[in-house]
């Protein structure tokens, strides 16, 4: 059966979500413990000892172990699935586009959302005011390059979906909610659709 899967997270963040979406994908049954960061539930002495040191979710705790970083814990889970190419550079390819997710793509959309939803426009602080409009433009950028790459395919990695597929899933299907027009990139929003579609698909909260 292998060891007890519980996962730190917050339910509305994109981050937690791939997770929970991989999971559903390959029929695994994880527990969920939820944390308020707007109330600063990840800074805790207890969090910061026993979870994760950085005070960061989400966080896939494995047995007595504990795995920060989403994508990371995502690999751990779909290892040995078909959600993983077994050929050599379908599987870099994969991984390159896991971690053009990481640097380009949620550092952007999933910030900008953030600050939009969550913080709110007159909250802001003055630095953040100021990144705003190039992590914009870095986010648009971000989803023409996808938007470009699957003119001409399914999905972003081989024939079938992937982890690529999923990661990327996450915050792109709620990019709007940062005020990013997906309309503008409709190869993007097919590929949303079909990943919606696929079996095992689960929604992200409220």
């Amino acid at each position: 059966m292998g060891d007890k899967l519980i996962l730190h997270e917050y339910a509305q963040s994109g981050n937690c979500y791939k997770i929970r979406l991989t999971a559903a994908h390959l029929g695994r049954r994880i527990e969920r413990v939820e944390y308020d960061i707007m109330k600063g539930e990840t800074r805790t002495p207890e969090f910061l000892t026993n979870i994760n040191a950085v005070g960061r979710i989400p966080v896939l705790q494995v047995g007595q172990r504990f795995l920060p970083e989403s994508n990371a814990a995502c690999f751990y889970l779909a290892d040995g699935s078909a959600l993983i190419p077994e050929d050599r550079f379908a599987r870099a390819d994969m991984l390159r586009w896991m971690f053009f997710e990481q640097y380009h793509h949620e550092p952007n959309i999933a910030t900008v959302r953030f600050w939009v939803m969550f913080v709110g426009g007159d909250a802001l602080s003055e630095v953040q005011r100021a990144q705003l409009p190039a992590k914009r433009l870095a986010g648009e950028r971000a989803l023409q390059q996808m938007d470009d790459h699957l003119a001409l395919r399914n999905w972003f990695v081989g024939e079938a979906p992937t982890l690529a597929d999923i990661c990327l899933y996450a915050y792109s299907h709620v990019a709007e909610e940062g005020g990013f027009d997906l309309s503008l990139y409709p190869h993007v929003r097919a590929w949303l659709d079909r990943m919606a579609d696929l079996p095992g698909h689960i929604v992200m909260e409220a």
